[in-house]
């Protein structure tokens, strides 16, 4: 079952459960990925990996909205956010741990030759490659920062 079809699977049980709230979250995502299937039509057919796309986007979206929300100290809306959170971590891989990370760091600064900061964009590009959706971006970027300096 591909993801789009286990979304789709989702929203069906939790409009006939009743889960308001988790119906408009899956109906927001289904929309999310049709407007991905629709920029790609001319290009090629939408990919797992496509749909997964989508997923971080709209992931990292809803953590960025979190931290605003509470500077804003508005708990009602950091909660919704958070339900969102919850619901588009089931389709994701696997998180990494901080070692995980690290030891994939390290490889791709031996792999590439990387010496200095210059050379971080080029390692996060590889780093990031290799790790979609299995880490946060952010983490990723303070290791090879700490690891170049």
């Amino acid at each position: 079952m591909t993801l789009e079809e286990q979304i789709r699977s989702d929203m069906k049980t939790a409009m006939r459960e009743g889960k308001k709230e988790a119906l408009l979250s899956y109906r927001t995502l289904l929309a999310k990925i049709k407007d991905e299937r629709i920029r790609l039509r001319t290009k090629r057919p939408i990919t797992e990996d496509d749909v997964l796309s989508v997923l971080l986007t709209m992931m990292k979206r809803h953590k960025e909205s979190v931290e605003m929300y509470r500077k804003g100290n508005r708990p009602d809306l950091v909660e919704k956010e958070e339900n969102e959170i919850i619901i588009l971590q089931k389709y994701l891989p696997r998180q990494l741990s901080e070692t995980e990370v690290t030891q994939v760091v390290k490889q791709v600064i031996t792999e590439t030759g990387a010496e200095s900061l210059k050379d971080m964009g080029r390692v996060m590009g590889a780093v990031m490659t290799r790790l979609k959706g299995k880490a946060d971006g952010k983490m990723v970027q303070n290791l090879v920062r700490q690891l170049l300096s």
